[in-house]
């Protein structure tokens, strides 16, 4: 009988042996490799962390004591050891998430899966167990590439100013966070790995000097109290202890017996410590180790025996764009790209292949990034950051206040706009197009195919007094959507055939073919539909409050918001105009998504073609009753001329 399926929660680990806890440990990397192979998520990381899982539930009793994972998509091992052995339905509808859920179980803590936030977390949880006088513990398992998140040096700094406050700091060191991690912090991390440790040194002079007459025992204490000059001469960790924080390692971390030692040790020690692990992305997997781009820190559905899709979905969005980008460098000297820590899933590696010297991969600090692109610009280049569509969100303030204040040409490249679904709540991109309304002079665009995206890049890389904002979709782009006409800055997308058209659809980027099926749903019902694309859908288009005044009614369909959403501009723009049309706005109501494929979640939310048709023919018949009604009213209340 397989170890793995008689471990049922963390405490079972506890009855098995040193010898059964490695062969669990080969167990779960094969047991990985065959599920997530079919679902698709983060195998490499996962791989990379089962010892030192095993050994974090031997040492530590979760659910009293919190561990918690920064940014969560190193969590699979943690799943299977707390009682979740089923991966079937792994980031599909009503299987498991691909992150840490507080639905799932009592075990997940935190389930925000945007990087270097753990460590806040812990702060605070410390700092609340102090003020209780719970003698619970708080473990916080962060990945080197978190740790160059700013947000982690805040905390740090923090954590560090209580000696007597309880917590420990686990540094997944896998000299990666996507792809390998870069900076400052990682060539010191680099060092530490390559020097003999201070504790080995230390030890093996203590032996020695113990041995060596009269002066062997005064001169062990002599270099013991050179405490600090001695650790920065032989393993430079003196940046962790200089803000006060115990230092641990670095440890082998595909050792359970030593992992159990440390972690033991730092349990007891009463106060902030970091265990630094050094683990191996993709451990045990052949065709992970091989891959040296992100050592499949996430895939599709594979082929486990050789690592490689089981089908190409073709062209998709983040391509096209990475291919437009390497086209424009060659024409223009001055365009740099900036990456927070995602060079290849954001498309940007074929550009930096290209071009080395002019990308810049800043870690994983969007603000950082931000304000850097800004400085780019005022040197004279023009910066394009790409970034997640859900990343920008951390780096709000720098847009607006460092590059929008200061009218800096940087243009942002949001991928993974909108609905994404399998990755759940906090990776959809939803929130872009509301957040950045409020900026001023910023411009935005929200291509519908791959035409338009290079179309849109290059017009964005152009303006070079203002941020400029290119989003799309997540996945394979579909075939071209033409245009029929232009109104203005807009694009017609499907003319009605009548002076007086009932419906102006406004579509909204990537929807535009479902905006289209819309059109003729209503066309079947006899309502007429002019549909457009605006482009740039900030600032509204000055054609836009005209075009309005000649339809009874206006739709808006976007894959964002609805609060604050386009939707919301374009009817603050035709009441400012003075144009008093019903506008009715589709967009992702004001709540977080749980994790299922885009077109389920579009399903849930009503944001498909059939659901929206029906919607807008109930709307127009109400309008068509209502003037009906004030008709009948009109003459009802005609009193008869009496005699």
């Amino acid at each position: 009988m397989p170890l793995l399926t008689r471990i049922r929660g963390p405490r079972d680990l506890d009855r098995l042996s040193l010898e059964e806890l490695n062969q669990l440990a080969e167990e779960i990397r094969s047991f990985l490799v065959e599920a997530v192979s079919k679902t698709g998520g983060h195998l490499g990381p996962n791989l990379g962390v089962v010892e030192l899982t095993i050994a974090l539930h031997r040492v530590f009793e979760s659910p009293k004591d919190k561990v918690l994972w920064d940014t969560g998509h190193q969590s699979y091992v943690h799943k299977l050891l707390t009682g979740r052995q089923d991966f079937s339905k792994l980031k599909m509808k009503g299987g498991l998430s691909g992150y840490p859920s507080q639905a799932e179980s009592e075990h997940d803590i935190i389930e925000n899966s945007h990087a270097s936030t753990v460590l806040g977390w812990a702060d605070g949880i410390a700092k609340a167990n102090q003020l209780m006088k719970r003698d619970d513990h708080v473990v916080a398992v962060i990945g080197d590439g978190a740790l160059t998140g700013g947000m982690a040096w805040e905390a740090l700094n923090n954590i560090a100013d209580a000696k007597d406050r309880p917590l420990v700091i686990v540094v997944n060191d896998n000299e990666r966070s996507y792809a390998p991690t870069i900076g400052g912090l990682a060539n010191h991390l680099a060092t530490l790995r390559t020097t003999d440790g201070y504790e080995r040194f230390l030890a093996r002079t203590k032996e020695v000097l113990e041995r060596t007459p009269v002066v062997g025992r005064p001169l062990y204490d002599t270099l013991h109290g050179a405490k600090k000059g001695l650790k920065d001469f032989i393993a430079p960790q003196g940046m962790f202890e200089d803000l006060g924080l115990k230092y641990v390692g670095p440890i082998d971390g595909h050792d359970i017996e030593a992992l159990e030692s440390a972690l033991a040790r730092a349990k007891r020690f009463g106060g902030p410590v970091i265990v630094h692990c050094l683990t191996e992305k993709g451990r045990g997997y052949q065709p992970a180790l091989q891959d040296e781009a992100d050592r499949f820190h996430a895939v599709g559905k594979i082929h486990p025996d050789t690592g490689l899709p089981i089908a190409s979905s073709g062209a998709d969005w983040t391509s096209v764009f990475g291919e437009e980008m390497v086209k424009l460098g060659e024409e223009r000297e001055d365009i740099v790209a900036i990456t927070a820590a995602m060079l290849q899933p954001v498309g940007l590696d074929k550009f930096a292949k290209r071009f080395p010297e002019r990308v810049y991969d800043v870690g994983i600090a969007e603000q950082h990034g931000a304000v850097s692109a800004a400085g780019l610009a005022t040197g004279g280049v023009h910066p394009v950051f790409a970034v997640y569509a859900t990343f920008l969100n951390r780096a709000f303030d720098q847009v607006l206040m460092d590059v929008a204040l200061h009218k800096c040409g940087v243009t942002f490249v949001l991928d993974r706009a909108g609905v994404t679904g399998t990755d759940g709540a906090s990776h959809n991109g939803m929130w872009d197009m509301s957040i950045l309304q409020v900026v001023p002079g910023l411009r935005l665009a929200a291509p519908r195919d791959a035409d338009q995206v290079r179309a849109q890049l290059r017009e964005a890389v152009a303006v070079d007094d203002a941020p400029t904002v290119v989003r799309f979709s997540k996945g394979a782009v579909g075939p071209a959507v033409p245009a029929v006409g232009r109104v203005g800055g807009m694009d017609v997308l499907r003319e009605p055939g009548t002076d007086r058209p009932d419906v102006l659809l406004v579509s909204v980027g990537a929807l535009a073919p479902m905006c289209l099926e819309i059109a003729g749903l209503l066309d079947k019902q006899g309502i007429s539909t002019t549909v457009v694309d605006p482009r740039w859908v900030k600032p509204v288009d000055e054609a836009m409050a005209p075009l309005a005044e000649r339809h009874r009614v206006v739709v808006t369909v976007e894959d964002n918001s609805r609060v604050g959403g386009v939707g919301s501009a374009i009817a603050q723009a035709l009441r400012d105009a003075g144009v008093d049309v019903p506008l009715r706005d589709f967009g992702i109501p004001p709540r977080f998504l749980d994790h299922a494929t885009r077109a389920e979640v579009m399903a849930e939310i009503g944001l498909t073609a059939p659901d929206i048709a029906r919607q807008v023919t109930g709307l127009v018949a109400r309008l068509d009753g209502r003037y009906e009604r004030s008709a009948a009213d009109a003459v009802d209340s005609v009193e008869p001329v009496r005699d």
